[in-house]
């Protein structure tokens, strides 16, 4: 866990926000209060998958599906 304080998290925000990314950051204010600092994950659908890429033309597919309703 790395800690900086207001000013050093201000100045550095990039590095620190990229330290996030890893590690939890705290950001001490002079008051004594402390943050904590990491990067927000967002969680993907399960459903949310790749496509697949075929040459298969639209009269490709209505082919398949007169041979299926015909049998």
């Amino acid at each position: 866990m790395l800690v900086f304080t207001y000013s050093e998290a201000r100045k550095k925000l990039a590095e620190v926000l990229d330290l996030a990314k890893e590690n939890e950051v705290l950001i001490k204010r002079r008051n004594g209060e402390i943050f904590c600092l990491s990067e927000f994950r967002k969680e993907s659908s399960p459903l949310n998958v790749s496509g697949l890429s075929f040459d298969v033309t639209t009269n490709d597919l209505v082919a398949a599906v007169r041979e299926g309703r015909e049998r």
